[in-house]
C-alpha cells in the first residue's frame, strides 16, 4: 500500500479483488492484444492480399498470440512518452514483442476498435460478478424472510406504528425490489454487443480500400470478430465508437441495485435503533472511541454511503452521452475512465456488505413482541368492539366510547409515560361486558398480521424459487468485509 500517493477507498477498503481485477491494467491490455488477434485473424480467413499474396499469415497469428499475457509495460510506457498516444504505444510494444507480426497489428483499425471493444468485454465481465452477487444476496434474503414469515412485529408507514406485518414479510419487500434489478440486468446485459471495427466515423472505409470494395466480405468482419470474443453481434451503426447510451444504461442498472441496498439498509439502521434487529458486531469490534458501550449499524452506514455515491455516478454517463458531438468527441475519456470503473467497484463492495449484513442479522424476537404488545390494544379495538357488540352491545356507542378510551390511553401513555391500560379502561366500562381476561384473549399478534406468512410462501415459490434454481450454479458465495 501506497503511502506517499492517493489511493482509491475502493480498491483498499471496499471493493472485492475479482472486480479489481476486470478493471486492472492487465485485463484491459490483454483484452486489447486479443482483439488484435481476433482482427488480423479475420482479416487472414477472409482472404486479405496484395497482388495476389496472403498479407497476414499464420505464423504471425501464432506469433501474435505467443505473447498475449506478457505485456511488456515498460516499454509501453517509454514509448507513450515520445507519442503521447497509448494505442500507438501497444501497437508499438506488441510489435517488438512480435517483430513478424509488427507491421499487420492494428491493420484497418482505429484507436476505439480497442478502446471501445474492451470497455465493452470489460463492462459485461463486471455485469456477471455483479449479477453473482446480486443473485447470492437475494438467496440470503429469501433465506431470512422464511425464517421469520410468521414472527409478527409492528409494521410502521410514516414510521409511526401501523398495522402489524411480520418480520419476514418486511424482507420480501426489499428482495423484491432486488428483484426488480435482476431483471434490469439481465435485460441491459443481453443486450451488449461491441463496437467491431468500423473505422475513423463508422464507415469502414479502411475496409473498403483494403478489401478493394468487396461488400460482401466487408459484411463478414464485425460478425466474425465478434463471434471471436464471444459475443453475439455488434452495433449495426456506430460513429467512431459505440454510442454512449450504452454507458449509461449500464450505469443505470448499478444506480437501481444502489437504491435498493439503500432502502434496505435505511431500515435495518431504524430497526436497529429500536433494538429489534442488529446487523453482525464482532467480538472486538469497536462501536465508539468515546462511548464504550456502543453498537452502530456501520456497515449499514456504509451500504447507504457508498449507494449515494453511485447512484450520483449515474449522472456522468448520462452527461456524456447527451453531450457527445456527432462522430465522436473526446470528452467522454477522461470521464468514463473514472466513472464506469468506480460505479462498478462500489456496487461491488455494496452487494459484498449486503450479503455480510443479511447472512449475520440478528433478531431480537423478545423486544420485537414488546413494541408490538404496547402498540396492540390500539389495533385490536375493532376486534374488541364486534366481540361486544355480539354481547348485546351498541355498535355506534361502543366506537366513541373505544374513540374516548383510545384518546384517553394514549395520553397516559404519551403525556404521564405510563403502560397503555386501554384494555384496563375498557375492561372498567359496563358497556362492553368485557371482562380483562376476554379481553386480554385476544391480544395475539399473529390474529393482525393478515395474510403475512401466506404471502412470504406464495412469494418464494412463484417469484423467488424459480430465479435461483435458474442460477443454481452462482450461489454459495460469502462476503469478505476488509474493515
Amino acid at each position: 500500500m501506497s503511502t506517499d500517493r492517493y489511493t482509491s477507498p475502493l480498491s483498499e477498503r471496499y471493493a472485492s479483488k475479482e472486480m479489481q481485477y476486470i478493471f486492472s491494467q492487465d485485463m484491459k491490455f490483454r483484452t486489447w492484444r486479443k482483439l488484435w488477434i481476433a482482427l488480423a485473424e479475420t482479416e487472414m480467413e477472409l482472404g486479405l492480399s496484395e497482388n495476389g499474396k496472403p498479407v497476414i499469415s499464420q505464423e504471425q497469428i501464432d506469433e501474435l498470440k505467443s505473447h498475449v499475457e506478457d505485456i511488456n509495460y515498460e516499454v509501453a510506457r517509454e514509448r507513450e512518452k515520445l507519442v503521447r498516444h497509448d494505442v500507438m504505444s501497444h501497437v508499438y510494444a506488441y510489435g517488438q514483442q512480435c517483430p513478424k507480426a509488427a507491421g499487420i497489428i492494428h491493420l484497418g483499425a482505429t484507436s476505439c476498435y480497442v478502446g471501445d471493444n474492451t470497455d465493452i468485454i470489460v463492462m459485461n465481465e463486471a455485469l456477471k460478478l455483479v449479477h453473482k452477487k446480486l443473485v447470492n444476496v437475494i438467496d440470503e434474503l429469501a433465506k431470512f424472510a422464511d425464517k421469520y414469515k410468521s414472527l409478527p412485529t409492528l409494521a410502521f408507514t410514516h414510521f409511526q406504528p401501523a398495522q402489524p406485518t411480520t418480520v419476514g414479510k418486511r424482507a420480501t419487500l426489499w428482495m423484491q425490489e432486488f428483484l426488480m434489478d435482476l431483471e434490469d440486468l439481465e435485460y441491459v446485459a443481453g443486450s451488449l454487443k461491441l463496437l467491431g471495427s468500423k473505422g475513423t466515423t463508422g464507415t469502414q472505409a479502411s475496409f473498403l480500400e483494403l478489401f478493394d470494395g468487396d461488400q460482401d466480405t466487408i459484411d463478414k468482419i464485425d460478425p466474425m470478430i465478434a463471434d471471436k470474443m464471444g459475443f453475439k453481434d455488434c452495433y449495426a451503426v456506430s460513429g467512431q465508437t459505440y454510442s454512449r447510451k450504452v454507458d449509461t444504461r449500464v450505469a443505470n442498472i448499478l444506480a437501481g441495485i444502489a437504491a435498493s441496498a439503500h432502502k434496505m439498509s435505511n431500515d435495518i439502521r431504524l430497526l436497529q435503533h429500536l433494538k429489534e434487529v442488529e446487523e453482525p458486531f464482532e467480538k472486538n469490534q469497536i462501536g465508539s472511541s468515546a462511548m464504550a458501550y456502543k453498537r452502530n449499524p456501520m456497515r449499514s452506514e456504509r451500504i447507504a454511503s457508498l449507494s449515494r455515491y453511485v447512484m450520483i455516478d449515474a449522472l456522468n454517463p448520462a452527461v456524456t452521452s447527451a453531450t457527445q458531438w456527432f462522430e465522436r468527441t473526446l470528452d467522454d475519456s477522461a470521464n468514463k475512465r473514472l466513472s464506469i470503473p468506480e460505479g462498478f467497484l462500489a456496487i461491488d463492495g455494496i452487494l459484498d456488505l449486503c450479503l455480510n449484513v443479511v447472512d449475520g442479522l440478528v433478531v431480537y424476537d423478545k423486544v420485537i413482541t414488546k413494541h408490538i404488545m404496547a402498540e396492540l390494544p390500539f389495533m385490536a379495538t375493532e376486534n374488541i368492539m364486534m366481540d361486544a357488540v355480539k354481547n348485546g352491545g351498541n355498535r355506534q356507542e361502543l366506537h366513541e366510547k373505544i374513540r374516548t378510551l383510545s384518546m384517553e390511553a394514549g395520553r397516559n401513555v404519551k403525556v404521564e409515560g405510563k403502560d397503555n391500560n386501554l384494555l384496563e379502561l375498557i375492561a372498567a366500562d359496563p358497556e362492553f361486558n368485557l371482562t380483562i381476561e376476554q379481553l386480554q384473549a385476544t391480544m395475539d399478534p399473529a390474529k393482525y398480521v393478515g395474510r403475512s406468512p401466506v404471502q412470504v410462501d406464495n412469494f418464494l415459490v412463484n417469484v423467488v424459487k424459480p430465479v435461483l434454481e435458474a442460477n443454481q450454479a452462482e450461489l454459495g458465495i460469502k462476503a469478505e468485509i476488509s474493515v
